[in-house]
């Protein structure tokens, strides 16, 4: 029978020398190097691309401011703009001009007053004119006690050339002065009557020509009066229209139209 002691001292000695080198080495091991490093990429040759809008609403803009015009017909097809300025005149402690409405309304300029004694004058204050004619159309709607009057060479600290035309058939053209209290006085410069004025509820047409020093007034196509003022001698100004009730109430007045345009 053989003997098995050197076969097992021979595995012994492997067995212990292998626990020699590798038993007492507590240290991890790293892991090897990958063999196949990242690669760099290249840069986009395009440019990304922009951003997508959003569907955002735009701000609301404000609608061109119209410039004024010199010369021109107002129909009042939409409130009047801010270029006409207001001013009331009363004749008694009783008058309210706050009784007193003036709008557009269906193409008409409407004068309404429920107050008695009170001058309601509007003026347009985008020109300054030395000569220029002015018509108006109006339709009388209430009593027929009133006067619708036709300004030209309006200054505020002056005063103006005012032709006034009384339904019930008179007219008169004053020169309104202003003194250095604003309070205003009332200087005739002529008058007289027409049968061109067509009295009650009715439609008439007025117009006025101030040129240089000569003072013109027609009704209806008729010229009533044609005067040269050398007195006063206002020189250019606004032009403007006015109502006036007097003793009778209501006065309510339609202005269909009103004109600025060259003598």
């Amino acid at each position: 029978m053989k003997s098995l002691k050197p076969l097992f001292f021979l595995t012994s000695f492997v067995l212990i020398v292998g626990l020699a080198c590798g038993g007492g080495n507590d240290t991890p091991t790293q892991p090897p190097p990958p063999t196949n490093p990242p690669q760099q990429q290249d840069p986009p040759t395009q440019p990304p691309p922009p951003p997508q809008a959003t569907d955002t609403q735009a701000a609301p803009t404000e609608p061109p401011v119209q410039p004024a015009s010199q010369f021109f017909t107002e129909e009042f097809d939409s409130p009047l703009s801010n270029d006409w300025s207001i001013l009331t005149v009363t004749g008694s402690d009783a008058a309210d001009a706050d009784k007193v409405t003036v709008e557009t309304e269906n193409g008409n300029l409407v004068w309404n007053f429920d107050s008695e004694q009170v001058y309601y004058y509007m003026f347009y204050g985008a020109f300054d004119y030395e000569d220029v004619t002015l018509t108006v159309r109006a339709d009388n709607r209430g009593k027929n006690t009133n006067s619708v009057s036709l300004i030209c060479r309006y200054d505020p600290d002056t005063g103006w050339y005012e032709f006034n035309i009384d339904n019930g058939g008179l007219y008169n053209i004053l020169y309104a002065e202003v003194d250095k209290n604003g309070d205003i006085g009332y200087n005739l410069i002529t008058n007289g009557g027409s049968n061109a004025i067509k009295q009650g509820k009715d439609v008439n047409e007025y117009s006025i020509t101030c040129k240089g020093d000569e003072l013109s007034l027609s009704i209806n196509g008729d010229e009533v009066n044609s005067i040269t003022e050398k007195k006063y001698a206002l020189r250019s100004g606004q032009v403007g229209i006015s109502v006036s009730s007097f003793n009778v109430l209501p006065i309510i007045i339609e202005m269909d139209w009103i004109k600025i345009s060259e003598p």
